[in-house]
C-alpha cells in the first residue's frame, strides 16, 4: 500500500513498517547528476567511498550494487571456496548464509542470543573445526561487540566478515561500526537508515585489499601499463552508479540526526508498551542499547496467548493501517538448506525468533502520536479473536 495512502477503516495515513528520507534538495541533486550525463561509476563514487572512509575513521571502503554484492567480493577476497566452511547464526536475512552457497562452501549454522539475536560466540567457538576459514556475524538488535571479536579471530585463527547491513550508523566500544575489525558490509537498500536505493559497501583493511575489490566488483579487469586491459580472476558486475552515489552522499550527511530520531522513537515505543502482561521485557529489544542505530523495533508475539496466528496478527494490523514485517525467518529451515541436513530443534533461539518476530514502523518523520497509534493497535489486535 503506497504510504501516503488513507486507510479507509482509520481514516488516518498508512503507517509502512519502514520507509526511506526523500526530500526535495536530494532529488535535486540526483537530478544534478542525471543532467551531468555521468551516470555510471565516476567522480561521485568517488566521493561517496571518500565519505564513507571518513566516517569508519579512514579505512578504505568500496561500494557495491548491494550489500549481497559486497559480501560475495568480500569471502572471494578470503579466497573462500569448496571444501572450507563459514560459521554463521541461523537467524538472519537469507544472504548472510547464501553468499557462502554462493562461494562454493559449507555454511555452519550457531544459535543466537535472544534479546540481541547477534551471534552465540560461544557456540560458534564449538562449530570451529580444521576447515573453518571465517566467522560471518551480524550485527541485530545491538551491536557486536569488536573486542569479543578481535579476540576470537586471534584464538581460532579465521578472518572475519561482519554482516553490518543493520548497523551503518551503530557505534561498537566508542568508535563507528565498521572503524575497526576485519571486513565490514554495509546494505543502503530502501528499509536500511540510509539508502542509495539499491546498493552496499565493504570496509576492507589496506589498499591491497581496495584494488582487489575493485577489480572483483568489475570483471576482475586490471590495467597494464600500455593502456590495454587484462583479466587475472573472474570477476562480477557489482560497480555502483553515480546516481546512487550521489543520493548516498547526500543521506549520509543525514545519518546521525536520523539515528537520534529512530532511538528516540524506539524509546518512546518502550515507554508506550511498558507494564503490558504479554509484551514482557524479552519479547523486546534491549532498551539500554548504547550505540545501537535502530533500524528496526522487532517485537515477539506471545502466540501462546493469541487467538490469532502471526499471519492473522499482520493482516489485523493492516486492516488497522499500520504495515507491519518479518526479520526473518530462521535460516537453516528454508528448503535449500534443509536439503543440506539442517532441520528443527537444532537452534531453538533462532527457531523461536523465526516463528514469533515481526517488525513494528520505525522510520524518521513519524511522530510521537504514530508510535502510540501503532502500540494501541498491537494491543488491541494481540487479544483480539479471528473475525
Amino acid at each position: 500500500m503506497n504510504d501516503r495512502a488513507r486507510d479507509p477503516a482509520t481514516a488516518l495515513p498508512f503507517l509502512p513498517f519502514a520507509r526511506p528520507v526523500i526530500d526535495e534538495a536530494m532529488i535535486a541533486v540526483v537530478g544534478d547528476t542525471l543532467r551531468s550525463r555521468w551516470i555510471a561509476s565516476g567522480p561521485q563514487v568517488a566521493a561517496f567511498e571518500k565519505a564513507l572512509s571518513e566516517h569508519v575513521g579512514g579505512r578504505p571502503v568500496r561500494t557495491f550494487t548491494s550489500a549481497t554484492g559486497a559480501m560475495e567480493v568480500a569471502l572471494a577476497l578470503l579466497g573462500i571456496g569448496p571444501g572450507d566452511e563459514v560459521v554463521t547464526p541461523a537467524q538472519s536475512f537469507f544472504a548472510s548464509a547464501n553468499v557462502i552457497a554462493r562461494a562454493g562452501a559449507r555454511a555452519v549454522f550457531v544459535d543466537v542470543d535472544l534479546a540481541t539475536r547477534n551471534v552465540d560466540l560461544a557456540a560458534a567457538a564449538a562449530a570451529v573445526t580444521p576447515r573453518t576459514r571465517a566467522l560471518l556475524p551480524v550485527h541485530f538488535n545491538a551491536p557486536l561487540d569488536p573486542a569479543a571479536l578481535a579476540a576470537f579471530r586471534a584464538r581460532h585463527g579465521v578472518r572475519i566478515l561482519e554482516d553490518a547491513a543493520l548497523a551503518i550508523g551503530s557505534r561498537a566500544g566508542g568508535r563507528p561500526v565498521g572503524a575497526t575489525g576485519d571486513l565490514v558490509s554495509f546494505s543502503f537498500h530502501p528499509n536500511k537508515n540510509m539508502t542509495t536505493i539499491e546498493g552496499g559497501a565493504l570496509v576492507v583493511n589496506d589498499a591491497a585489499e581496495a584494488a582487489a575489490a575493485e577489480r572483483l566488483r568489475f570483471h576482475g579487469i586490471a590495467r597494464l601499463p600500455d593502456g590495454t586491459r587484462d583479466v587475472e580472476v573472474a570477476g562480477g558486475k557489482y560497480n555502483l552508479s553515480d546516481v546512487s552515489a550521489r543520493l548516498g552522499l547526500a543521506q549520509l550527511a543525514r545519518l546521525a540526526e536520523w539515528c537520534a530520531e529512530r532511538e528516540r522513537l524506539a524509546m518512546r515505543y518502550f515507554d508506550c508498551l511498558a507494564g503490558d502482561d504479554l509484551l514482557t521485557p524479552e519479547r523486546l529489544p534491549p532498551r539500554d542499547n548504547p550505540g545501537h542505530s535502530w533500524n528496526m523495533f522487532t517485537v515477539l508475539l506471545p502466540l501462546g496467548d493469541m487467538a490469532l496466528t502471526r499471519k492473522g496478527f499482520m493482516e489485523a494490523m493492516q486492516r488497522e493501517g499500520i504495515g507491519t514485517g518479518l526479520s526473518y525467518e530462521a535460516i537453516h529451515l528454508a528448503t535449500y538448506w534443509r536439503a543440506q541436513g539442517w532441520r528443527e530443534g537444532q537452534f531453538p533461539v533462532a527457531e523461536r525468533i523465526g516463528r514469533e518476530t515481526v517488525t513494528l514502523p520505525l522510520y524518521p518523520g513519524m511522530a510521537d502520536a504514530d508510535v502510540e497509534r501503532v502500540c494501541v493497535a498491537l494491543a488491541r489486535v494481540i487479544r483480539s479473536r479471528p473475525a
